[in-house]
């Protein structure tokens, strides 16, 4: 194979697991279970919510019980590495109600993704 199509397949393995890491977090059996969400956001995780609310992984914890489940869609996903094992994702988020615009910042450690920065902004 040659680099070019083997650094292709690497860009479209690492979208595909991101995607797929974004999605878990928002479906409603990951946003009801502790344990799968600290699974995957980093000790270190801080969020900018698109309320303007400031959150640590603590918070997010925390505030499971409280949350009402709202059904998500991603589109126009897309993927920038910014290191060997870094990577920022951006998309936006559909629900029945709004649109916003999404970044992420995931890094691998131990070869685990987690995320470790998201912000969410309304679209108008």
């Amino acid at each position: 194979m040659s680099p070019v199509l083997r650094t292709m397949e690497a860009a479209m393995s690492l979208l595909q697991t991101l995607l797929e890491l974004e999605q878990r977090l928002l479906a409603q059996a990951t946003r009801i279970d502790a344990e799968a969400i600290s699974q995957l956001i980093d000790d270190d995780f801080t969020e900018f919510g698109a309320s303007g609310a400031v959150w640590c992984k603590a918070d997010v914890v925390e505030s499971l019980p409280d949350q009402v489940f709202v059904q998500r869609t991603i589109t126009e996903f897309a993927v920038k590495p910014i290191s060997a094992d870094t990577a920022l994702v951006t998309y936006r988020c559909l629900t029945d109600d709004n649109t916003t615009l999404r970044s992420s910042i995931w890094r691998q450690r131990a070869g685990r993704w987690q995320m470790v920065f998201h912000q969410g902004t309304f679209v108008l």
